[in-house]
């Protein structure tokens, strides 16, 4: 089984469906990827589920069609490395990027369907700036300080491990914005950002409950779209959870709009 960096994967149409789920995978960095036959197969103990997913994006681009065979090769391969691991195989699923047939493959083997995620893009420029008068502003910062640390963990962490959140963070190669709503002196809401070839990537937004229903994550989508802007990317990509309707309603009112949905399949045991 071959292994590299992510750097070293096969590169993908600018702005395509590929592109962007790529770039994605590198603001989320696995300690580990192993590439076969062009499959991201990520492993990342500690870290959140979906770090660890495998990209099954093929050699031929988002079209590659190979026969079920071949399919059911690859993913008896991809169930190795993760029972090396001591862990069950998890397929990220995106019909305008994956191979023909491989979800009724999966579903045949027993993987089970769940996490529907929407994929969302906006124009960095579209995206509405800070307000006045509502006693909340927002700052960038290219560190997750303690306070964007201890938001985020309030809101998203319980049960986690935040040693492996930040070594993840810590492998991001590409330039990071860590935007923090402030309230005074307070930090309620946080979300952070990657610029990777024209695009930023939106990851970790949170808002504390008491400051909810304030305007603060729109805030954090104007600034984060203002550094994607200085940082030269034009546009900005997020995945969000579809049964999330206050998020989605957030990024519909900051003029994001989805291009298309995808969903994991994880086996129901470990080989």
């Amino acid at each position: 089984m071959s292994a590299a960096a992510p750097g070293a994967a096969p590169a993908a149409a600018p702005g395509s469906v590929r592109g962007l789920q790529e770039r994605a995978a590198r603001a989320l960095p696995a300690r580990q990827v192993a590439y076969e036959d062009g499959w991201w197969l990520r492993y990342d103990p500690g870290s959140s589920w979906w770090v660890a997913s495998v990209l099954p994006h093929g050699p031929g681009g988002p079209a590659d069609r190979v026969d079920r065979a071949e399919l059911a090769r690859r993913v008896a391969r991809a169930e190795e490395f993760y029972a090396g691991h001591g862990a069950a195989a998890r397929f990220q699923i995106t019909p305008p990027a994956c191979p023909a047939g491989l979800d009724d493959l999966l579903a045949g083997r027993g993987y089970h369907r769940a996490n529907p995620v929407s994929l969302q893009v906006a124009a960095a420029a579209a995206v509405p700036r800070q307000r006045a008068g509502d006693g909340l502003r927002a700052r960038v910062d290219d560190r997750p300080g303690g306070a964007w640390s201890d938001v985020w963990h309030a809101v998203h962490g319980p049960g986690g491990d935040p040693a492996a959140e930040r070594a993840l963070l810590d492998r991001v190669t590409g330039p990071s914005a860590y935007a923090r709503v402030l309230d005074g002196d307070a930090t309620v809401a946080v979300g952070r950002a990657v610029a990777d070839t024209g695009w930023a990537g939106v990851f970790a937004m949170a808002t504390l409950p008491a400051a909810r229903g304030r305007g603060a994550g729109g805030r954090l989508l104007g600034a984060l779209a203002g550094w994607a802007g200085a940082h030269g990317a034009t546009h900005l990509y997020l995945q969000v959870e579809r049964d999330n309707p206050a998020a989605l309603r957030l990024y519909r009112r900051a003029g994001f709009r989805e291009v298309c949905t995808y969903h994991y399949r994880t086996a129901a045991a470990q080989p």
